[in-house]
């Protein structure tokens, strides 16, 4: 029986379904993230997003030289990483 219980609960955990990642457009990004991502990197344009199963958005693109800036940034604002 126990064993059983142990391949069932293998089974569900194994089946279920992590959200993903999420390519958007940069249109698709709220305008005030587009806000702090332009104020925190000044001189980058930014070309893609990616909103991250877990809310995360990660604004991607290049500065003047064409390196590639990313930010990421919580739904509420906050800046969680500038790279």
């Amino acid at each position: 029986m126990r064993c059983l219980f142990v391949c069932v609960l293998l089974a569900a955990v194994g089946c279920s379904q992590a959200p993903k990642a999420e390519l958007l457009t940069i249109d698709k990004v709220p305008d005030n993230l587009m806000t702090i991502a332009r104020e925190k990197l000044p001189g980058v344009t930014f070309d893609q997003a990616v909103r991250k199963s877990n809310g995360i958005y990660e604004i991607i693109g290049k500065d003047e030289r064409g390196k590639v800036r990313e930010i990421e940034l919580s739904p509420g604002g906050d800046v969680v990483e500038i790279e």
